[in-house]
């Protein structure tokens, strides 16, 4: 090549002059373009939507939760206070029928009754129909279903309202007076039980037997229930009354589930008056008012779903956040089709002149604007490949020839290899582990020998296998579940390779492989001989690559060198290429179970001094 520039020097200088002309008006012609796009567009408007965005955001957010506070709490207040005036209007009617007992005792002709009855001229049953009927009357005067009874205990006289009570003989005469509402199932309720209240005479009287005469009032559970009906479809809730005694008592299409999680999360015996908590039940929050009877001592208790309050609210702060979302998106959108028909075209034309700046003529932007972009970047592909040529007709081998010298020896002395290696002695030297420093720099001293050795460019397989050995044992004291075992043929270990042919792909397979998996920690350097070719397998059961990753490295093998692909497997498997012609080189394969295999693949030294003599002339 320097004869070829010595025989024709005016040729290359023309070739130069016309290179630096094209990058010139490249360049003017860039600084033209560029001006007004110099930052990133999408991003500009992305940050400026965001900051207007935000304080709207907060602001409504902080507003919305007070307006959601003071809904919350009004709502709340007139659920309460509509429960108590419903148990208002409860105690009333309960109190009207507390009252009746007194009125028939304060009846003449009941009275007359009861100090007459056993008189020989009194006409019992006369009185008893007109007493009877009294009773029913008063008994249906009340909006309320209920029943009025007079029992006569020395008589074992029972006058009542009810038909099927009047004249029984099966009165509990031995049972304890009621003197305050008290809750029983009887037969003929129905199964909704009923409240009872008696006055006796005289008060004193603690059973039945004891007292002269005995007044009795009871109503039906059917009455609670009618009305809890009622208020349930004027409010569109479900209230039901409770007890500390396990009684309750639900209106007719109550929800018995969710009933019976109130009560047991009310804990009745401990309640106020009056109140309101919140509970979840099968993951949904429910308020819960409750409000206690001062006549039957009951608690009525109403619930609704926190959310049901809250919907008005929430389906506004909803139709904001979306219609904020909206116009979010529209924007994004808007700024997107910017970003694309103007930012990524400009961004590939600068990414595209920078890799001609660093000395890559093979960039090319692969892309299509379909607008006027699509001129520029024709025009720049067009001029970058006549530069390439002419670059290459002079300079190409020269320029390969050294890059490639370059980044060989790039990629295998690692300053952050060094580093860590020295802190680790540092380390190692202050815990006084004196066997890790001495290992440590044992090996780190034969590693380095032997690498910056650059006399002999072809070595033997032995020398290489000595240099990974002092590499592994290096990584070994840095990653102490690092393992491997190396198995080579004593036949292979005298073939002739090239100098750091192998440690490269150790290396990846420690920091692509072991380094990134928390179960990798093995590997394997296998060597295999065949007829013609050489073969030597360096396996680990890291985390190995996807599919697409393996394809991907595999076809930068092939391609030219760029910055994008690794410098070490790419040297590598273009040294060996090179050194021994087709068939030789480099391949990768994945490992079932994980992991990664790469594959050295080579000639059998068959004229072995032709070979190191030609690699130690490099």
């Amino acid at each position: 090549m320097k004869d070829e520039r010595e025989k024709h020097p005016l040729i290359c200088m023309t070739s130069l002059a016309h290179v630096n002309s094209k990058l010139e008006s490249l360049a003017e012609a860039w600084k033209v373009i560029s001006m007004p796009y110099k930052l990133n567009i999408f991003s500009k408007i992305l940050i400026l939507l965001v900051l207007l965005l935000i304080p709207i955001v907060l602001l409504y957010s902080y507003t919305n939760r007070i307006a959601n506070n003071v809904v919350q709490d009004q709502i709340q207040s007139s659920n309460l206070n509509q429960l108590s005036f419903f148990m208002h209007q409860l105690d009333v009617d309960v109190e009207r029928l507390a009252m009746s007992p007194v009125i028939l005792g304060s009846d003449p002709y009941v009275r007359e009754y009861i100090d007459r009855n056993e008189s020989p001229d009194y006409d019992m049953l006369r009185e008893q129909s007109r007493i009877i009927q009294k009773l029913s009357l008063q008994s249906v005067s009340s909006g309320w279903v209920n029943e009025l009874t007079i029992a006569i205990p020395h008589g074992k006289q029972v006058l009542s309202s009810s038909i099927f009570v009047n004249g029984t003989d099966a009165w509990p005469w031995n049972s304890p007076i009621k003197r305050t509402w008290t809750f029983e199932e009887r037969k003929g309720d129905n199964g909704v039980g009923s409240f009872i209240r008696e006055i006796s005479e005289p008060i004193r009287a603690q059973v039945a037997d004891q007292a002269n005469v005995l007044y009795q009032v009871r109503f039906s559970a059917q009455n609670m229930i009618q009305l809890l009906n009622v208020y349930k479809q004027d409010k569109r809730s479900d209230p039901f009354l409770i007890n500390g005694e396990n009684g309750t008592i639900l209106n007719s299409s109550s929800n018995p589930a969710i009933t019976k999680a109130i009560k047991e999360g009310l804990a009745v015996q401990s309640l106020p008056p009056s109140g309101q908590i919140q509970l979840k039940i099968a993951k949904e929050q429910y308020l819960i008012s409750f409000v206690k009877s001062e006549q039957l001592n009951w608690y009525l208790v109403d619930y609704v779903p926190v959310q049901k309050i809250l919907s008005p609210i929430t389906m506004t702060r909803n139709l904001f956040y979306v219609s904020i979302g909206l116009l979010l998106v529209m924007s994004v959108l808007a700024s997107f089709l910017l970003y694309r028909n103007v930012q990524i075209p400009i961004g590939k034309m600068i990414q595209s002149v920078q890799k001609v700046k660093r000395g890559d003529l093979s960039a090319r932007i692969d892309y299509r604007a379909k607008n006027e972009f699509d001129f520029l970047i024709q025009r720049f592909n067009e001029m970058a490949e006549q530069i390439q040529v002419l670059v290459e007709d002079v300079f190409a081998e020269k320029i390969r020839s050294r890059e490639a010298t370059v980044k060989q020896l790039q990629s295998q002395i690692h300053p952050h290899f060094l580093y860590n290696s020295l802190f680790f002695i540092i380390n190692s030297a202050e815990m006084e582990d004196k066997e890790s420093v001495v290992a440590m720099a044992q090996n780190l001293a034969e590693f380095y020998r032997y690498t910056t050795r650059v006399e002999n460019q072809m070595v033997r397989l032995q020398e290489e296998l000595d240099l990974v050995s002092h590499y592994l044992n290096i990584q070994n004291l840095r990653i102490h579940r690092l393992k491997y075992a190396i198995s080579v043929p004593d036949e292979m270990l005298g073939e002739w390779v090239p100098r750091l042919i192998l440690q490269p792909l150790v290396e990846n397979a420690i920091v692509h492989g072991i380094e990134r998996s928390v179960e990798g920690d093995f590997i394997t350097i296998t060597g295999e001989q065949e007829d013609r070719w050489n073969r030597l397998i360096v396996e680990d059961n890291g985390g190995g690559l996807h599919e697409a990753g393996l394809e991907k490295l595999l076809k930068q093998l092939q391609a030219p060198m760029s910055d994008e692909i690794g410098c070490g497997t790419w040297n590598v498997h273009h040294r060996l290429y090179y050194q021994f012609g087709e068939g030789s080189g480099l391949t990768f394969e994945r490992v079932i179970g994980g992991g990664l295999r790469a594959v050295l693949t080579w000639k059998r030294n068959a004229q072995e001094n032709e070979l190191a003599d030609r690699g130690n002339t490099l």
